[in-house]
């Protein structure tokens, strides 16, 4: 469905613009996926943003994984994240996940991310002190399950976060009807080595991946994307820990603004696809139809680097 709006203020009023909703009863789809677009200065990502909108402009939504910006507090950098995305976000909608540069504030110091909490006006989840903080979408027969992974930042403001978050998202996740369920998250879920801190072939965890993967493997979760490190990773299909054919489908999204850590992370023996280093940055589309999920991942120049599909 495509709606006519415009915005209004007082006497003032944009120009119109056509907004495309959810298809009904329509399990196929396409949505853009971008990893964090945090810059110091934003024309790579409004490059890369328009260069895969013009390339995909039948996708119904697109999705941020977190670090929409490098800080929070900054006005400006959220009028270049958005005048980035300006003919994308007027027409389709924008499921934005919240990141740990969201919580920063201009003399870089911790606060609740009340600029990002008053930029979009997300599904409610229940519960109004979390509000824009966590939520959950359908589009077709996928569910989407949005994460907030920033309760370390956020203990002081909200030290019961996680553990709401916990019980709304085992209910979250028991309950939906849907054939797919995708788990979105900044914040990523295996501990990587790099030359001042190598690991070797150990593979380990950090806390978010021991506090959420047991949970995902509970209600069969489908994929889970991830962001925050700046690198695309594809992992092995991952249950109880562990390579698993029966196993989630773990993808690491990779950069989508300038702040680059080109050539740092080792690889990580359950990486199944790592793209050639050092990297630039990426973006991803995610394509469903009745009886798969797609994930191809492309270059600012749209060369394909990498896909995989899941069946059902």
């Amino acid at each position: 469905m495509v709606y006519d709006y415009r915005l209004g203020f007082e006497n003032n009023r944009s120009d119109w613009y056509k907004l495309k909703t959810a298809k009904e009863n329509n399990n196929k789809f396409k949505a853009l996926i971008f990893p964090d677009s945090q810059s110091n200065d934003y024309t790579e990502w409004e490059s890369l943003a328009m260069n895969a909108w013009q390339n995909n402009q039948d996708s119904d939504f697109f999705i941020n994984m977190g670090d929409l910006v490098d800080n929070g507090y900054d006005l400006v950098q959220w009028n270049g994240w958005f005048d980035g995305v300006e003919p994308m976000v007027n027409n389709i909608l924008v499921a934005p996940v919240q990141g740990n540069h969201e919580t920063y504030t201009t003399d870089w110091q911790v606060a609740m991310p009340n600029v990002y909490l008053e930029m979009f006006k997300l599904p409610t989840n229940g519960n109004d002190k979390y509000q824009n903080q966590y939520y959950s979408f359908d589009y077709g027969d996928v569910h989407f399950t949005v994460i907030n992974t920033q309760d370390d930042e956020m203990a002081e403001f909200e030290p019961d976060l996680l553990n709401e978050q916990i019980k709304w998202l085992e209910n979250d996740l028991a309950t939906t009807d849907k054939k797919w369920k995708v788990v979105l998250m900044h914040r990523d879920i295996l501990n990587y080595g790099r030359d001042a801190k190598p690991l070797g072939d150990e593979i380990s965890f950090p806390r978010h991946g021991e506090v959420y993967m047991p949970i995902f493997d509970k209600y069969d979760v489908d994929a889970v994307l991830t962001a925050h490190l700046h690198t695309y990773r594809r992992r092995a299909l991952i249950r109880d820990f562990a390579q698993n054919e029966q196993g989630t489908l773990y993808i690491l999204t990779g950069v989508a603004g300038n702040v680059r850590y080109p050539s740092l992370w080792h690889k990580n023996p359950l990486d199944e696809y790592v793209p050639p280093q050092p990297e630039t940055n990426n973006y991803l589309v995610l394509e469903a139809d009745e009886n798969s999920l797609t994930f191809n991942c492309y270059l600012p120049d749209n060369t394909q680097i990498d896909t995989f599909t899941l069946t059902k």
